[in-house]
């Protein structure tokens, strides 16, 4: 019974540890299945996390490709606005150049069509007893100067606004040359009338005071040996020969370039001839800033710095004999404008004669030169009348003289006179102005003194016919207004003295058909006189000019 008890309480024993072990061993799987379910449901958790971030990620990405897809239309919808932009300007500028070209086109048609009015009027010369050759000339180098510019544009492409305004200044110039030309034929009609109708007038009274002046003729060599010379004096003389020396020594010294073979030389040669002179043939009075640019040009290629010419940059320093070639073609061309230019239009004298002057003025040598050249071609200009020698050939004598004698012979003297006539107006006027924008203490570098003593000089000689009476006219209205208001007194003297004194001896001397220079001096005198006033010259630089 004991047993049977002691197994009962075992069982009970191992029943109740059985039943311990179970519910342990459920609480052990309760325990598994709960981290399974927290670790399931932190897994779970994390999973949503990661989704949640990737989604994150994703609209990132997906806003950020949105943001560089703007950025990349953005760009290249400027990038094509560019584009339209650079073909719009493109077209605008091919469409400028087209109209560019087209108004040089027009403007050189118009040049051309003015230049074949001027052939048919040389008939007039019969008829007026005028010379157009001068216009002819200014007409052909007007059209020369519009085809270099089409030219220059055909060989670079583009034409510049510069081009458009050489050409336009070209097309101006030959307007005013053809008006003049008309202007002249016109004026030249009536003082041959009016010549014709005071000829005989002026032919009696001539043969009177001939009559009056020949009388004495025992004491004709001391009357001259007294009163008037036929040689200028030995001073003018001195002056004459230093400045030939000068121009001689400046033209041996450029003998090298002058004469060089080789192709190199030759270029710069021609470059720095054309830097010099191109310039100075675009001198007009259309304004006083474009004086002032060509004036800059002229000086800083003088100075020895680089300017644009031709398209190319040229420079003095390109030869060791730059600056004196330079000078010495510069002071050439500024002698044949007052021969050609000046000869056909007196106006041109004072735009060429004030630039000229502002180069004398910084750089005296040009001057020099310039007198040099002047006295060559117009020995009146010293004044100078060449005297014969014996065994002197006729043509020399002539050229001396400052006719031109060619191989079909002399030039006509209407043609002598005129061209005398355009030097001697613009060594006036180069006399009576000076460059506005010189040094203020600076002096004129060839004022009004050497015209009081070229004017004493000529009334000292005695008179040549038909040329004295020419450029004592020419001279008398170019600087008769700023003589008059300086020597005041003293100048109205001497042109009295010219009145009643020297006026009987150049009529003396005057021919039949020379009476047109002679009352056409007699008339500005005595007009002069009446007034009391010598006039500004027509096409004077005022003020005002250089504002323009």
């Amino acid at each position: 019974a004991e047993m049977k008890h002691r197994q009962e309480l075992h069982q009970k024993s191992v029943q109740s540890y059985s039943n311990t072990a179970a519910e342990l061993l459920k609480r052990f799987e309760e325990s598994l299945e709960l981290e399974q379910r927290q670790e399931y449901e932190k897994m779970r958790d994390m999973m949503e996390k990661g989704s949640l971030e990737a989604q994150g990620r994703q609209e990132k990405l997906k806003e950020e490709h949105r943001r560089r897809a703007k950025n990349l239309n953005l760009k290249l919808r400027e990038a094509e606005q560019q584009r339209l932009r650079q073909e719009e300007l493109e077209r605008q500028k091919q469409a400028e150049s087209r109209e560019r070209v087209r108004k040089l086109n027009c403007i050189q048609a118009e040049v051309l069509h003015l230049n074949m009015q001027i052939e048919p009027y040389f008939k007039q010369k019969e008829l007026v007893g005028l010379d157009l050759s001068g216009y002819s000339n200014r007409g052909n180098q007007l059209c020369s100067l519009v085809s270099g510019v089409i030219k220059l544009t055909s060989e670079g492409g583009v034409p510049l606004q510069e081009d458009i305004l050489n050409a336009e200044r070209a097309l101006m110039q030959m307007r005013e040359l053809i008006a003049d030309m008309h202007e002249k034929i016109a004026a030249a009609a009536a003082e041959k009338k009016r010549i014709k109708e005071e000829e005989e007038k002026a032919l009696q009274k001539k043969q009177e005071v001939k009559a009056e002046v020949e009388k004495p003729v025992p004491q004709e060599k001391t009357t001259r040996k007294e009163g008037l010379q036929i040689k200028a004096d030995a001073s003018s003389m001195q002056w004459y020969q230093h400045l030939q020396d000068i121009c001689d020594q400046c033209a041996a010294s450029i003998n090298d370039l002058n004469n060089s073979k080789d192709s190199k030389v030759k270029k710069i040669k021609m470059d720095l001839q054309k830097a010099a002179t191109i310039p100075v043939g675009q001198i007009s009075s259309i304004a006083g800033s474009h004086l002032r640019e060509i004036f800059e040009k002229i000086n800083n290629l003088l100075l020895g710095k680089q300017i644009s010419s031709g398209g190319k940059m040229v420079a003095i320093s390109q030869h060791p004999q730059g600056k004196d070639f330079v000078c010495y073609k510069l002071a050439e061309k500024f002698v044949k404008q007052g021969e050609e230019e000046v000869a056909s239009h007196h106006e041109a004298a004072f735009p060429i004669a004030v630039v000229a002057s502002g180069i004398w003025e910084f750089h005296p040598k040009v001057g020099d030169l310039f007198l040099a050249h002047l006295h060559r071609k117009c020995p009146y200009a010293v004044p100078f009348f060449p005297s014969w020698k014996d065994g002197q050939p006729k043509e020399e004598y002539q050229r001396l003289l400052g006719y031109r004698v060619l191989d079909n012979g002399v030039e006509q003297q209407d043609n002598f006179l005129k061209r005398m006539s355009g030097m001697i107006r613009l060594y006036a006027a180069i006399i009576l102005l000076r460059w506005p924008y010189g040094s203020k203490q600076a002096e004129h570098p060839h004022g009004l003194n050497h015209a009081w003593h070229w004017l004493a000089q000529m009334l000292n000689m005695e008179p040549l016919a038909d040329i004295t009476a020419t450029l004592l006219y020419d001279f008398l209205e170019v600087c008769g207004n700023a003589l008059m208001k300086k020597y005041q007194n003293q100048f109205w003297k001497m042109i009295i003295l010219i009145k009643n004194d020297y006026f009987p001896r150049i009529e003396a001397v005057t021919g039949t058909g020379q009476v047109g220079a002679v009352i056409r001096l007699r008339q500005f005198l005595e007009n002069c006189l009446k007034q009391k006033d010598f006039p500004l010259p027509k096409g004077y630089l005022h003020p005002a000019f250089w504002r323009s």
